[in-house]
């Protein structure tokens, strides 16, 4: 492996702007859809492309860049060729390392490609990822990578930058097929990786300071992650332990942005529980770790979280005070200090919190006006928050009296779900037609309770 230091790739830089890194991402995630790629593109990405750490993009990413900047070629870009990165040259000479950037992922978890990769494409970092783990052979398994040979010495290496980087791709992997399919077919799956990445730190072979707290953070992302997967798919209580994993490597590790992400998805918790005070406390908990990061729109989801267990409360006047000051540090725009993970944070994901606090205080047209909102200005990209995003419009046209615009918003809905596995989503759908069922005479409302499966006996 070359041990030349990383150039800093400042074609690249120029070509973003004054463009933040994870808006520059998502303009690369819709080029992608362009032309029929997918790319798991974020911030991180994009400035491990303008640090130099990655020389030669993969070919999806080559394909999407070209298509964003046409005339433009490889080198105009910034990037060495691919034959002087470990590429097709180097492996018919040497046994096969990682190629410069690893691909994409397959979208469906467990199952492979649609279509085969070329052999020079194919990484094996994810198959060096948990090999100093006790659980790798199923990391493995749930990764779709060859297990380890029986009698391998795992764990007998040290635990270096591949695992590192490996655990924090599966952290990426898995926020990306959250977002296309949603979590009830993930969570099972994302277990063992996470229970591998916790067993490379209990291993204590990391080699270098550094490493252990990128792996810390790694880990604790994960567990953050899985966490999720549970929240969405209905399993509370474990979504909680995750959490609280994630929260106790945080303390360990004094790592303050891992802290507040524990934190902000405990409050997420406990409000979608009914546990309104546990929901302020953790949102102000969340606040008082983000004091120590320069990011406000991660302090403006805070004060989001926080606004929604006090209108869970029916404390208007605060919930309205927390709301005033989330408006306050959203409008100050992306940073690129903003956390990785808050991609999804945007105007539609703020549209459809705020319009949350609205329902909680039980003024359904106003909140029916930001779900809207929500709706209107969601990138088609986050499959699962768009669905989620037209149940909650449903919801809210139809505690508002409009249940032909409601009936609209909700088979708009549906149409996603064939796409989508939140047993979350799908429960805001059940109450959607119960509101729905005394209005069976309005147009469109009888078609859409059938659909949704309301009155059948049949699960939606």
């Amino acid at each position: 492996m070359s041990t030349s230091p990383a150039v800093p790739n400042a074609a690249f830089r120029a070509l973003r702007g004054s463009r933040s890194p994870a808006e520059f991402a998502a303009a690369v995630r819709r080029a992608a859809r362009e032309i029929g790629e997918q790319v798991a593109c974020d911030a991180r990405y994009v400035g491990r492309v303008e640090s130099g750490e990655i020389r030669c993009p993969n070919y999806a990413y080559e394909r999407v860049f070209l298509h964003m900047f046409p005339g433009k070629s490889l080198g105009d870009l910034g990037f060495t060729a691919r034959e002087a990165v470990r590429g097709r040259g180097a492996r018919e000479t040497a046994a096969p390392p990682a190629p410069p950037e690893p691909p994409e992922p397959s979208d469906v978890p467990g199952h492979p490609p649609a279509t085969a990769r070329r052999p020079e494409e194919e990484s094996d970092m994810l198959r060096r990822v948990f090999m100093t783990s006790g659980s790798a052979g199923m990391a493995c398994a749930t990764l779709g990578v060859p297990a380890p040979r029986r009698g391998a010495h795992a764990g007998a290496g040290r635990v270096g930058e591949p695992e590192v980087r490996a655990v924090e791709e599966e952290v990426r992997r898995i926020r990306l097929l959250d977002d296309r399919h949603g979590a009830d077919g993930l969570f099972r799956r994302a277990t063992e990786p996470l229970r591998a990445a916790y067993a490379l730190l209990d291993s204590g072979r990391v080699s270098q300071q550094a490493l252990c707290e990128r792996l810390h953070a790694g880990a604790g992302e994960l567990a953050v992650s899985v966490g999720w997967l549970a929240h969405d798919s209905g399993r509370f209580e474990q979504a909680r332990s995750h959490y609280a994993e994630a929260l106790a490597t945080a303390r360990v590790a004094d790592d303050p942005a891992l802290e507040a992400h524990a934190f902000c998805n405990t409050a997420f918790l406990a409000d979608d529980a009914g546990k309104h005070r546990e929901a302020v406390r953790a949102a102000q908990a969340g606040l008082r770790a983000a004091r120590r990061l320069p990011s406000p729109r991660l302090r403006s989801l805070l004060h989001l979280r926080e606004a929604a267990g006090w209108a869970g409360l029916g404390d208007r006047a605060a919930a309205t005070a927390s709301l005033g000051r989330a408006h306050g540090l959203f409008a100050r725009g992306p940073s690129d200090d903003d956390p990785e993970w808050m991609s999804f944070f945007g105007e539609p994901e703020f549209a459809w919190q705020e319009a949350r606090c609205h329902a909680a205080l039980g003024d359904w047209p106003r909140a029916a006006r930001h779900a809207y909102r929500a709706t209107a200005l969601q990138d088609g990209h986050f499959t699962r928050n768009l669905a989620l995003y037209r149940v909650e419009l449903a919801l809210c046209l139809a505690k508002s009296g409009s249940p032909d615009e409601a009936a609209a918003a909700g088979h708009a809905a549906l149409d996603l779900l064939d796409q989508v596995t939140s047993s979350r989503i799908r429960g805001i759908v059940t109450t959607t037609a119960r509101v729905m069922l005394p209005q069976r005479r309005a147009r469109g409302v009888q078609d859409f309770l059938a659909r949704s499966g309301a009155g059948t006996g049949r699960p939606l």
